[in-house]
């Protein structure tokens, strides 16, 4: 069955623009809710970001669930992990997180948790789309559903956070610098490292309904950077709007991306005999890992870009640490699901544990340059077969040898190809990608 509503991580798009206006939302609870009472589970959680269409989507959603007969348990704005750890514990059939995760505020979406706290299963999501497609219905007033808010959600998921740190140990004597983004973890984060004992500087907490990931946070980390260097701390962490990326800056003002926080988790835990097997990346993930990893004779596998086949591939091989290069770390021992403020504690631990600064740490593994660039296309085509094409990439292949790789990449949703090179040589690197871009321009633009 081909989907209408859902993508790789959930339902996104323009408000006001199918499918996230207000109507489609409101039937999208009412199908999500018709689905899971025929399970027999009738407790649903909502929790959303700080986008001003947040308080449009949850009444739509609410309205949508009571028709079905399905009661709903409002979080308010809380990370997407956050939502998923206390579906769990609630013991509830779905959460449902309202959020765009790194888009801007003009953008919204839903995300969909089962009741084990992971991405509901494809078979759920096909259900749903079908149930889309009947007509509209209520339940017997006495059999709607039922509205309240939970108004300990945050702290209980704080302590969650905490427990996930090892036993003793305090942040005690470390300047940190968290950016949430103005998202969903604006205060949430801040309490977590402050509990801990850090000396937190918190900006991108001031969330306003349309400054959410603005300027700020995992995707604009040069703002984290310039607090770093101006405050003088240790380190800084930047979320993303829900919370489920995590992209770090060193005590030098240098970026630490999601290739290099795996590297330094999975360093650590090997030396500790805890790696429990290999570490999943992705098609976009730096060779420079790759290589690292095998140097200390730990497998290494990649899935598709999302992070969604990021648990497929560990929960396939029996792994527990995995993640994107973007900042989606999974430590599968930890969460149910790409947790920034859990990474990050991951991350810290570790500097305590060693003594040594995130700069020292991260620098043991060395990233290869990397290009990317985007060819737009009139249209989207299969180029598979492309005799041009494929000409250019095995010369690049040939030029870069065992010390760099190409990939070629159709984007899902836009009419565009995304040529990245790896190799060791900057200048190389860019040629290269230059050559292979004009040729994919000349062939398909």
């Amino acid at each position: 069955m081909s989907r209408k509503y859902f993508g790789t991580d959930g339902i996104r798009g323009r408000v006001g623009q199918f499918p996230m206006t207000a109507q489609t939302v409101m039937k999208l609870g009412w199908a999500a809710g018709k689905v899971l009472a025929s399970k027999g589970n009738r407790e649903v959680l909502i929790g959303k970001d700080t986008r001003i269409s947040g308080y449009l989507f949850e009444s739509a959603l609410e309205a949508g669930l009571a028709s079905a007969g399905i009661n709903s348990s409002m979080l308010g704005p809380m990370p997407t992990p956050a939502i998923a750890y206390l579906t769990s514990t609630f013991r509830a059939a779905a959460g449902i997180v309202i959020s765009a995760s790194h888009n801007p505020y003009y953008d919204n979406g839903l995300k969909f948790f089962s009741s084990e706290g992971s991405k509901l299963p494809d078979e759920v999501e096909l259900e749903i789309e079908a149930m889309m497609e009947q007509e509209m219905t209520t339940v017997d007033s006495a059999d709607l559903g039922r509205a309240v808010r939970i108004n300990d959600a945050a702290g209980r998921y704080i302590e969650f956070c905490k427990s996930t740190f090892p036993s003793g140990m305090r942040l005690t004597g470390m300047k940190i610098v968290v950016d949430a983004a103005n998202g969903a973890g604006y205060d949430i984060a801040r309490r977590v490292f402050d509990e801990l004992g850090a000396d937190v500087v918190s900006v991108g907490a001031e969330p306003n309904g349309t400054n959410i990931n603005k300027d700020c946070g995992a995707t604009a980390p040069d703002n984290l950077r310039a607090h770093v260097l101006l405050e003088r701390a240790d380190l800084g962490v930047a979320l993303d709007g829900d919370g489920d990326r995590l992209i770090m800056v060193d005590h030098r003002g240098e970026i630490v991306d999601g290739d290099e926080i795996l590297y330094v988790l999975a360093k650590a835990r090997h030396d500790a005999g805890t790696l429990e097997g290999g570490v999943a990346g992705t098609l976009m993930t730096n060779l420079g890992l790759e290589r690292a990893l095998e140097k200390m004779g730990v497998p290494f596998a990649r899935a598709g870009v999302g992070d969604r086949y990021v648990m497929e591939l560990l929960k396939q091989h029996g792994w527990r640490l995995g993640g994107e290069n973007s900042g989606h770390i999974i430590c599968l021992d930890r969460v149910t699901t790409g947790d920034a403020i859990v990474a990050a504690l991951e991350v810290l631990s570790v500097v305590k544990a060693t003594g040594e600064p995130l700069a020292k740490l991260r620098g043991e593994m060395q990233l290869y340059p990397q290009v990317l660039k985007n060819v737009p296309l009139a249209n989207k085509v299969d180029f598979s077969g492309n005799v041009a094409i494929n000409d250019a990439v095995k010369a690049a292949e040939q030029s870069l040898g065992d010390a760099g790789r190409i990939l070629l990449r159709p984007s899902g949703t836009e009419p565009l190809v995304r040529v990245m090179v790896e190799g060791k040589v900057a200048n190389d690197v860019e040629r290269i990608c230059q050559q292979v871009a004009n040729t994919v321009g000349e062939q398909l633009g």
